[in-house]
């Protein structure tokens, strides 16, 4: 007689995941603001919006992955910062309007659900939500045999700001004569990674441990920093300062990620020896024989968050980004123009 099948047979442990949800609850709960009204465990996310708190509110969300990245995780069998990867993609796509986090909620799909190992991921989603100040609220885990290899896994993370709409940042303000000001990035963030794993395990043959010491560290701690969260910093800055335009240095670096808040009729000219990258920017380029122009189209260079403020408002807005612990500069300026960045240095 045939053995009878089961869902565990099959690649599914149930036990597993409940063992799973049973380990992240503590860094879950973590991450609560007084607006969450349910639990861990429903089948939806309870937010109550303190509406009385702006005049005209608008709801702003945004999506994201990790990425390649995850690879690198995989070769290190490191977990415990992708996690925050994931948060900062989002949120920091959504401060861009000037929008508060107020929720996430995270998609985890991998082939073989190891409940020690993938707890961490989660308590790095816990962590990133605690520096943008935004409750995780809810998600999915997902285990899929067959479907991902045993070893490997997928995120996807989403997230639901508010912005007064008075104060949404949108750049139509934006005028010849503005500031532009970077905001320095930990690294490569989250972008370019498909290059850079070129770069750094196939044309150069290194491993996760391998150390560099020109890099300061090995491949894995190099290419693993987490990606800056510019929530707080700005929100902060935003009570003081008027922002007109705000960017997110993401997949198309300054580039491509820049423009896309300027008005027609205005080009960004950017002094590239205003700031100074971290030197796994120059070393990648270097070893991977890469054009400059190459660079800063596909990684941040240095820049994770640009802002386009006042003349005027500029040292102020560095002065308070510094004070809560960022590094700014002003990197260009805005002039007459087609809409686009050109650079100079």
């Amino acid at each position: 007689m045939e053995n009878k099948l089961t869902y565990k047979a099959a690649g599914v442990d149930i036990d597993a995941g409940n063992r799973f949800v049973d380990m992240i609850k503590p860094a879950v709960k973590s991450t609560f603001r007084p607006e969450v009204m349910t639990d861990i465990g429903g089948f939806g996310g309870l937010f109550g919006l303190n509406a009385g708190k702006y005049k005209e509110p608008v709801l702003v969300s945004g999506t994201d992955g990790v990425g390649t990245k995850l690879k690198v995780a995989f070769m290190a069998d490191r977990h415990d910062t992708v996690g925050i990867d994931l948060v900062a993609m989002c949120v920091n796509d959504v401060i861009v309007t000037g929008a508060e986090p107020l929720f996430f909620l995270d998609y985890f799909a991998t082939g073989r659900l190891d409940p020690e190992r993938h707890a961490k991921v989660v308590e790095g989603i816990a962590e990133g939500c605690r520096q943008a100040g935004c409750a995780l609220i809810g998600g999915e885990t997902a285990e899929m045999p067959g479907f991902y290899t045993a070893d490997e896994y997928d995120l996807a993370g989403f997230v639901v700001g508010v912005v007064d709409k008075g104060s949404i940042i949108d750049g139509k303000t934006i005028k010849p004569g503005d500031a532009v000001v970077g905001m320095m990035s930990t690294g490569l963030h989250s972008n370019g990674y498909s290059l850079a794993r070129k770069v750094f395990f196939d044309r150069m043959g290194l491993t996760p441990g391998d150390n560099v010491p020109e890099l300061g560290g090995t491949v894995a701690e190099v290419l693993l920093t987490p990606t800056r969260i510019y929530v707080k910093t700005i929100l902060g800055i935003l009570e003081s300062v008027k922002v007109k335009g705000l960017a997110h240095i993401t997949g198309g670096g300054i580039t491509e990620n820049l423009p896309r808040v300027l008005p027609e009729g205005c080009t960004a000219v950017i002094d590239k020896k205003a700031w100074t990258p971290l030197p796994v920017f120059r070393f990648i380029m270097e070893k991977g024989n890469i054009d400059e122009a190459e660079m800063f189209r596909d990684f941040n260079m240095g820049l994770g968050m640009m802002a386009v403020v006042d003349r005027a408002d500029a040292e102020k807005f560095i002065e308070l980004a510094e004070k809560s612990g960022e590094k700014a500069f002003v990197v260009g300026e805005i002039v007459s123009g087609e809409r686009g960045v050109e650079y100079i240095g």
